[in-house]
């Protein structure tokens, strides 16, 4: 056989996954595959924070851009959250390399299931194989480079957004309203514990989600908070029926600039009303 033709395996029909035929393929090429000696957690830079949460008729997912390095800033405008397909997209937290490369399979194993099968997976069908994709991770998990994703899409089947947040272990579970992953997502889930409704349009909820990573910044320092000199902004994708898109930096940034100019008067943000 000449050295130039393809290789039968790659035109012999066979799995819808992409990962699997890479595994049976071409395992070095997988995210996670080769090992690493000794625990290099500390070593790589790490991404955080992701938030997310539904509103009628579809989701947003937000991230800051900072990615730190132990107690140094490594990036400063770090993309954390990517589109999958057209209806769902991820936001990535913790060992930044290989959460860039697992999404990039994902959105590989994604496009290639379109292919093969001529439809696309139901968002539930996606959720697990990002699962599979996370499990596969797990023995550079367990060396300290961890990858957390936090995945949302728009269900057609249902008409509404949905959010799955999973473990290092591959563990999937479907999140209620609105989700957080990463180092400072403890403070933006509390932040939206108190400023969250469900029936909350698209506009007010990313501002709400804004407040959110504002709220992580300012409690949790490898959080990056707006960064109004050099033009940083968090990073938003909006999925509704009509498909997704990521929010012009300009508008972001009119709403960042909205969230820092009420920090002025009230420092620890808005107060949620109570209801009677």
């Amino acid at each position: 056989m000449s050295e130039s033709r393809i290789p039968a395996a790659y035109m012999t029909p066979g799995t819808s996954s992409f990962a699997d035929f890479l595994t049976a393929q071409s395992p070095e090429l997988l995210p996670g595959h080769n090992p690493v000696p000794g625990n290099l957690g500390d070593l790589a830079p790490h991404g955080t924070t992701i938030v997310a949460a539904t509103f009628p008729g579809g989701v947003i997912i937000a991230g800051d851009r900072r990615a730190t390095q132990g107690n140094l800033i490594a990036e400063r405008d770090m993309r954390k959250v990517f589109p999958a397909d057209e209806y769902s997209a991820v936001g990535i937290a913790g060992s930044a390399g290989l959460a860039v490369e697992l999404v990039k399979l994902f959105q590989t194993e994604l496009e290639h299931y379109e292919k093969i099968e001529g439809t696309t997976l139901s968002i539930e069908g996606k959720a697990s194989r990002l699962s599979a994709l996370v499990r596969g991770n797990l023995a550079m998990a367990m060396q300290g480079l961890v990858v957390v994703p936090l995945f949302v899409g728009f269900d057609p089947d249902a008409g509404v957004g949905k959010i799955y947040g999973y473990d290092p272990t591959g563990g999937r579970y479907e999140q209620t309203g609105y989700a957080g992953v990463g180092s400072g997502s403890l403070f933006a889930k509390g932040a939206l514990k108190k400023l969250y409704r469900a029936d909350l349009d698209e506009d007010t909820l990313v501002a709400v989600l804004v407040q959110a990573l504002y709220d992580a910044a300012d409690d949790d320092s490898a959080t990056g908070g707006p960064d109004l000199s050099r033009k940083l902004f968090p990073l938003v994708h909006v999925i509704t029926a009509d498909g997704g898109h990521t929010l012009p930096d300009a508008e972001v940034a009119a709403v960042a600039e909205a969230v820092i100019a009420g920090r002025l008067q009230r420092p620890d943000g808005p107060i949620a009303e109570l209801e009677a």
